[in-house]
Formats: structure tokens, sequence, C-alpha cells
């Protein structure tokens, strides 16, 4: 029987990988990328020339049988994303799910993840969290937002640069405009930013410049003081 290897990528600065992920990726039978243009960037920059398949979140539902059968027949898999761990906030969590149910080896190789960075940086209380990831963008956002206002610890989301100031509006609006918060985007990047203030300061702040780069917003939980 084969394996399944999860394996992050750089979400920035292509050194961000550790040497184990690349050796990984050069034995594996073939690799399941999120964007095999993408990937393929990465993998040309490893001299990795390992076979790829498209898996993302418009076809996991019909390809997760095909790639179970393969594995079953003794094959090695390595599933990765454009950056990041795969399955948080990614494609990941179908493949994963029906190799367990078949028996089937699962290994997540330790990585670069957006998240763990910019809540260090961050500032605020770290010792227990949640992650809400990206927010619905329309159905259930404003139930979503409304559930968390009593949540007490440190609250984890991702955003586009396109709803920056939206978002931290929305929950200014929900939270309270002073609960301390902290933006991170292009994170290991060249133009690395990480911004803290309050919601209502940084919802200002952005809505002045143009944001680029995927996000995230790290927000302090509630006070029962």
């Amino acid at each position: 029987m084969g394996k399944l290897f999860v394996v992050p990528t750089p979400i920035g600065n292509l050194e961000d990988i550790t040497l184990r992920a690349i050796r990984i990726l050069k034995e594996v039978d073939f690799i399941l990328a999120e964007d095999t243009r993408t990937t393929g960037f990465l993998l040309k920059h490893l001299e990795v020339s390992t076979r790829m398949f498209s898996h993302h979140k418009f076809n996991e539902h019909a390809t997760v049988e095909k790639v179970a059968e393969r594995l079953l027949a003794g094959e090695s898999a390595a599933l990765v994303s454009d950056a990041g761990t795969p399955a948080i906030s990614d494609p990941g969590y179908l493949v994963v799910r029906k190799c367990l149910d078949n028996e089937i080896e699962v290994e997540c190789l330790p990585g670069a993840t957006a998240f763990v960075p910019a809540l260090v940086n961050s500032g605020l209380p770290n010792e227990r969290f949640c992650f809400e990831g990206f927010l619905p963008q329309k159905k259930g956002r404003k139930t979503r937002l409304e559930s968390l206002s009593d949540e007490t610890r440190t609250m984890i989301f991702y955003e586009s640069p396109f709803r920056l100031v939206k978002t931290l509006t929305q929950l200014a609006e929900q939270l309270g405009k002073d609960r301390r918060a902290s933006v991170s985007r292009e994170i290991s990047k060249l133009h690395e930013e990480n911004k803290q203030g309050t919601l209502d300061e940084l919802a200002q702040y952005f809505s002045s410049k143009t944001v680029k780069g995927e996000i995230v917003i790290i927000v302090e939980g509630h006070s029962k003081k």
C-alpha cells in the first residue's frame, strides 16, 4: 500500500521549504497540486521533475476515488497547495479523509502556514486562540460575526485584499471599534507588513492605501472584566 504525504510549501520566500519536503517531492510517484502552474514554478526552482495532477476545490470530489485507488495499488503521492499547509483553508480535507477511511497512511510534514507568524507578530495573547479562516462572503456572515462577540480567545481570520477594509469595518461594528487587532500581509515576502492598532484605526489606515497580497487578521478576544 502507498502513502499520502501532505507537504507544506512556501507562502512567499521560496527558501522557506524544508529539506525533507524537497526530498519527498522528488521521491513520490505523483504530486497533487492545487494549481499546476503555481506548483510548476516551485518545482522548477527546486529541480523536481515528478509528474503533477490537478487537485483543487472544483474537482476534488471527483478525483479522490482515483487517488485512493492509486495509493491502494502501492503508489505514493504528495499533496500540495499553492502556498502553505494543504487543508488549512485550502483543498486537502477530502483526500485525507478518503485515505484514512481506506486505511492508507497519511503523513503531514511540518512547515509554512500563514497564521502562525501573523499571530506571533500581533503581540496579542497566543496561549489560546481560535482559527476562523475566511468568513462567509454573503450568507451566514452576519451570524458568524455575531457568534464571535463573546469569544474570549484571540481570533484568526484570513481575508483577501479586496475585502479587507469591509471586514475590518464589520468587525469593529460587531466587536467594538476599540478592540485591539493586527493585520499581516505579504508574509515572508519583500514588502511584508504587520500593522497593529484598534479595529477602527486599522480600517482607516488600510482604506487610504492600495493593498495587495494574502492577509491574516488577528483580533483580541472579548474581555470579561
